[in-house]
């Protein structure tokens, strides 16, 4: 987890990393309902390119599934984001190196990012 902090805002990057199959997804998910239980605002972002089991909603493999927005790169979140404090991004594998800057400028914004 890398923190930022600008204007008394503080960030963070929370990466979730693993192999195939691991439970990544469906940690993204947990981490994200947790924030919508304490009343965070949240908004979930996949790569368009990741249409396996939705087109609009991000799917683990046991099934668990959650409204997102689909994009087809990653500087199109800086554009989406709003207000949303916690901000999740499902499959980075698919997007550009772009993805790491928009991250950063994310938390340096004082969002939360979980990838």
């Amino acid at each position: 987890m890398a923190e930022y902090e600008q204007n008394g805002q503080m960030g963070q990057i929370e990466v979730i990393c693993g192999s195939m199959f691991c439970g990544k997804t469906e940690e993204l998910i947990r981490r994200i309902k947790r924030a919508i239980i304490i009343h965070q605002k949240v908004i979930l972002f996949k790569p368009k390119k990741d249409n396996r089991f939705s087109k609009n909603e991000i799917v683990s493999h046991s099934g668990i599934k959650i409204k997102s927005l689909v994009i087809n790169k990653a500087s199109e979140i800086l554009e989406l984001v709003g207000d949303a404090q916690v901000v999740g991004i499902d499959e980075a594998q698919f997007f550009s190196n772009e993805l790491v800057k928009v991250c950063q400028i994310l938390a340096r914004k004082g969002k939360r990012v979980i990838i």
